[in-house]
């Protein structure tokens, strides 16, 4: 996995914790909270690739920065 990936879904895996606050316990509802703030991560994260971008390649430029081919 790309490792900018890992970043992110760690950095949803925090949010889910602190938004729930319930160490140790089962939260029938983290695994909603840490996808929804993976995918709004993500999609950041192509925002701010696609703001970069100069040369009109978007999405080769998103490919690349995933690591997807």
């Amino acid at each position: 996995m790309n490792e900018r990936i890992k970043e992110l879904a760690e950095q949803a895996d925090e949010y889910a914790d602190y938004k729930l606050q319930m160490p140790g316990e089962y939260d029938p509802d983290w695994h909603d909270v840490r996808d929804e703030k993976f995918a709004e991560l993500i999609v950041r994260e192509c925002i701010d690739v696609v703001q970069r971008t100069v040369d009109g390649k978007p999405v080769d430029d998103l490919k690349e920065h995933f690591g997807v081919e």
